[in-house]
């Protein structure tokens, strides 16, 4: 099987910007500020031979217990116990804070192989990762996800106990799926029609127009055929990713097999 590496982190440390280099695409939405990355977002990668597959995750607050917070939370922990191994993403200007402590000690406690990552080093010393150590979460990696430096030596680490692609026995193969576009404006209810359709809250649905803002790949089965249902964002005018949500959106309508418009009668 292909190894699943989840990236976890507090809002605003980079995970997205680390997506699109380990996926070499601009799938993930990145702009500076937190939040917005919401759902958990899904990309193929390889390094050398070995392939992978990487999860974006919104900003990780274990504390919050309501709204939309606690649906990214609870994308980011479904990320976590699905992956082989995490990526837990911290702040090197920023230095270390308590929501890190609170994330260090949830991954303690989960089980899962993680691997401490100190993004946003470009220009610091070593020494920038000393504090990080009261993480007890082992050697803290340094590495600029905006610049790409120390990502690959940080990823044939991670790698190195996961097998070649000769060596995996790839029953599926992503071009034969059926992908399945679901449109509509915002709050029309395309992210619960897609989790009525695979049985499982895989997508935030929350009652605020917007709650999508990456078009999200979600894999389904019915009657023994393969699909990628594509959760896409409802277009809204006058917000900062507009333009950037129009065309991924438009980006995957011309990938799809088939195009669902979601509309709510009057």
């Amino acid at each position: 099987m292909v190894p699943v590496i989840a990236l976890v982190g507090r809002p605003n440390v980079g995970k997205s910007t680390l997506f699109n280099r380990l996926t070499r695409s601009r799938d993930a939405l990145v702009a500076d500020f937190p939040g917005l990355t919401r759902d958990r977002h899904y990309g193929d990668g390889r390094i050398g031979d070995k392939p992978y597959l990487v999860i974006d995750t919104g900003g990780f607050e274990p504390i919050r217990t309501e709204g939309i917070v606690k649906e990214m939370t609870g994308q980011a922990q479904l990320a976590i116990t699905e992956s082989d191994a995490v990526l837990f993403l911290v702040d090197g200007r920023a230095g270390l804070t308590p929501q890190d402590q609170r994330i260090a000690q949830n991954l303690r406690e989960s089980g899962k192989k993680t691997y401490l990552v100190v993004n946003k080093a470009e220009g610091l010393t070593e020494t920038a990762k000393a504090e990080f150590y009261e993480l007890a979460l082992g050697e803290p990696y340094t590495i600029s996800a905006a610049h790409g430096e120390g990502v690959k030596a940080l990823m044939d680490l991670v790698l190195e106990p996961f097998p070649t692609e000769k060596e995996i026995d790839e029953e599926e193969d992503f071009k034969h799926k059926i992908k399945v576009a679901i449109a509509g404006r915002p709050n029309a209810g395309k992210s619960t029609l897609i989790n009525a359709l695979i049985g499982e809250d895989r997508l935030i649905a929350f009652d605020m127009p917007g709650t999508t803002r990456d078009a999200i790949e979600v894999e389904f089965q019915y009657k023994d055929r393969d699909y990628t249902l594509i959760d896409t964002a409802g277009p809204r005018i006058g917000i900062l990713v507009t333009n950037h949500q129009l065309k991924t959106s438009s980006s995957y309508f011309s990938r799809c097999n088939l195009l669902s418009r979601l509309i709510i009668p009057q």
